[in-house]
């Protein structure tokens, strides 16, 4: 635990003017991120009395060893910077909104030729309109099926639209009226396009002009006594209000707006979202945090308003917010909402009528959620904490191990030999934090050997970082730091240690590892196995193993430490192998990227034809200069062809014309 005082800039040193401050720790990791109007006010206010600060804050500032910051001309250019760094350092006493799922949308690819309409999840993509989020899958799909009945857009996966292009014959849908079937050339590609923009109109909440224009054309066709005609606009008209009748008009007067409501106790927050479009709910989304920072609802809704907006722009930010509370600086957050929409944006608390009546729809929905949360919490929280108690008695540790290493080796008859290190940290699984090895240093099968290699590595790189800082002496212990990365308070791949290492296995990878540990001179992190056979936990020069009660909290977590750990290398492990069974030819070719590989083999068919070419005849290829189709000739000539396939129902030699993946036998789908 740092002195503040320790660390304090001199008074004239900190600049009178807005910016954006970072706080570090002692291995030089960004912990906290904030911004002001006046930094030497600002930062002044870190610097006081600790018994008069807010607990949070005096934890902050005694676990940090130093302040830096950064002068910026505006304070939007602070709010903007404060968030892009929040975003890339990911400091442990900020505020963060984390959703506990991913949210659906309803996206039309507007970006390809033949745009779709499809269930999106994660980041958007660029030229893709987005509707919502929705709160389940299954409400996309009821109001998509039945829209397609009025608007036939495409909805089918590439591999499909291409299949039903080459044989001629549109899928199912096309068949019973829900696709337009633009893959066989029903509607040409303007016209589809005309109707996917027909599709996002209508769902951005333009629909009473389109539901008149149908009515008219449905009497029209009565009294021209096209009854059929008629009828079919009638049940089109049913599709679209009934479509509409799942999103319940909330506002009369056809508002575009976002209402965000925190519901928040001593310890956490819970944030609700309500997107309203054209009066309707279109959306709903949610997120929970905890509050390790001194913050206030105005606080938490400025955290919110950077979570939701920080990567969007146009349309996406509506013309009005409308929150709890307002935030202390609420002209620089309209500001910069505003150059995001690209127009005006209303930040506002609602006083009366219907918006009032719906933000507080929207409150109860963000108490339910915490209440909900805390439930769910309470268990987990008191079960983990149980866990790790257990572990540190049963291993004999000083306190409980909040942050656990886990390493396991991983192989196919000691071919393609690799490793895998999963980090937990207060028993959760920290997935940004799990490492892959290949093991370097000698080929074929010795776990123990892998497992020395792997644990001297990671740990190398721990010391690597405390070379920066000052911390070790090159000296005390063998190879001098290398590959040291510039400082930049990014989260280090090694930075942090464990107090707990655990291998997968017995006495012989106990003793590998810990062996690893003292040939470097670190002798403050524990070390254990846990053997599959019994579930016995095997400690460094221990004859007999320690046994945990099969009930015990702590043998399941450590259970779970392991078995993540082995499913994380059998993933690397497979992938591995997979690419090396598919490679071909063409991978070895030094400097051929994959567009260029399949700019090939997309010009001449096959590596066969490639094979047969002339140099001259690569060339014609955009992309390939005379240097590089001189070495892939060279390399394909030095390539032995795979051998012929075979069908093995009638014994017929199947001419090869697609490239041959290297490894595979004369019988297609089988592997030696």
């Amino acid at each position: 635990m740092a002195d503040p005082s320790s660390y304090r800039p001199e008074p004239g040193q900190i600049p009178d003017s807005p910016g954006v401050y970072k706080f570090r720790d002692e291995h030089r990791r960004v912990i906290y991120v904030g911004k002001a109007k006046s930094l030497r006010q600002r930062l002044a206010s870190y610097f006081q009395d600790i018994a008069g600060l807010h607990p949070r804050t005096a934890t902050m500032v005694t676990t940090a060893a130093s302040v830096e910051w950064t002068v910026v001309s505006t304070e939007v250019e602070a709010l903007q910077l404060e968030y892009s760094w929040i975003k890339e350092y990911d400091p442990r006493f900020n505020v963060k909104y984390r959703d506990d799922k991913s949210y659906p949308s309803l996206a039309v690819t507007l970006n390809e030729e033949y745009p779709r309409v499809q269930v999106m999840r994660g980041p958007k993509k660029k030229g893709v309109r987005y509707f919502g989020p929705y709160g389940h899958a299954w409400a996309i799909r009821e109001t998509v099926d039945l829209m397609l009945r009025v608007f036939p857009v495409r909805t089918c996966s590439a591999g499909v639209f291409k299949r039903s292009a080459q044989i001629g014959r549109p899928c199912l849908l096309g068949y019973i009226g829900k696709c337009s079937a633009p893959c066989v050339g029903k509607v040409t590609p303007e016209e589809h396009r005309e109707l996917a923009e027909d599709f996002c109109d209508f769902m951005a909440g333009r629909t009473g002009t389109y539901l008149s224009r149908l009515e008219k054309e449905m009497h029209a066709a009565a009294e021209d006594m096209e009854y059929e005609k008629a009828a079919r606009l009638r049940d089109d008209i049913g599709a679209l209000r009934r479509a509409m009748e799942k999103n319940a008009v909330v506002l009369a007067d056809a508002t575009d707006a976002d209402l965000i409501a925190v519901a928040e106790d001593e310890l956490e927050a819970a944030v609700q979202i309500f997107h309203v479009r054209g009066g309707r709910v279109r959306g709903q989304r949610g997120w929970v945090t905890d509050k390790v920072e001194a913050v206030d609802t105005a606080g938490l809704v400025e955290h919110a308003l950077q979570q939701l907006y920080g990567e969007e722009k146009g349309e996406a930010v509506p013309k009005e917010v409308l929150v709890p509370a307002l935030p202390e600086d609420t002209p620089t957050l309209n500001q910069w909402l505003a150059e995001r929409r690209g127009s005006q944006v209303s930040l506002r608390i609602p006083q009366r009528g219907d918006k009032k009546a719906l933000m507080e729809t929207v409150h109860r929905n963000a108490l339910q959620s915490l209440a909900l949360h805390k439930t769910k919490r309470a268990s987990d929280l008191t079960t983990r904490s149980r866990a790790l108690e257990e572990i540190a008695e049963a291993l004999d540790l000083d306190s409980a191990p909040l942050r656990i290493e886990c390493f396991d080796i991983s192989h196919l008859q000691g071919d393609d030999v690799v490793a895998s290190m999963v980090v937990f940290e207060d028993g959760l699984a920290r997935k940004s934090e799990y490492r892959r090895f290949q093991i370097k240093t000698f080929e074929g099968q010795d776990d123990v050997r892998s497992m020395h290699e792997v644990v001297s590595r990671r740990f190398r790189r721990y010391l690597q970082e405390k070379l920066k800082t000052g911390e070790w002496d090159p000296e005390d212990a063998e190879d001098a730091a290398r590959e040291v990365a510039e400082d930049d308070g990014r989260p280090k791949r090694f930075a942090y240690p464990p107090q707990l290492v655990v291998v997968d296995g017995g006495q012989p990878q106990v003793a590998a590892a810990k062996r690893a540990l003292e040939e470097l001179g670190i002798d403050d992190v524990a070390v254990c196995g846990l053997a599959k056979r019994l579930e016995e936990v095997w400690l460094p020069g221990e004859d007999d193993p320690v046994v945990l009660p099969r009930t015990s909290e702590g043998l399941y977590l450590l259970q779970r430490v392991r078995d993540e750990a082995h499913r994380f290398a059998i993933q690397y492990q497979r992938n591995k192998r997979g690419k090396r069974l598919k490679s071909g030819p063409l991978d070895e070719v030094p400097g051929l990227g994959e567009s260029r590989k399949q700019a090939l083999i997309k010009h001449f068919g096959s590596v066969k034809k490639l094979r047969q070419a002339t140099i001259d005849q690569i060339c014609e290829v955009p992309g390939i200069g005379r240097k590089t189709a001189e070495t892939v000739a060279a390399a394909l000539a030095q390539a032995v062809p795979a051998g012929p396939a075979v069908n093995t129902a009638t014994g017929e030699i199947i001419e090869d014309e697609t490239p041959a993946p290297a490894g595979a036998s004369s019988e297609r789908g089988t592997e030696q």
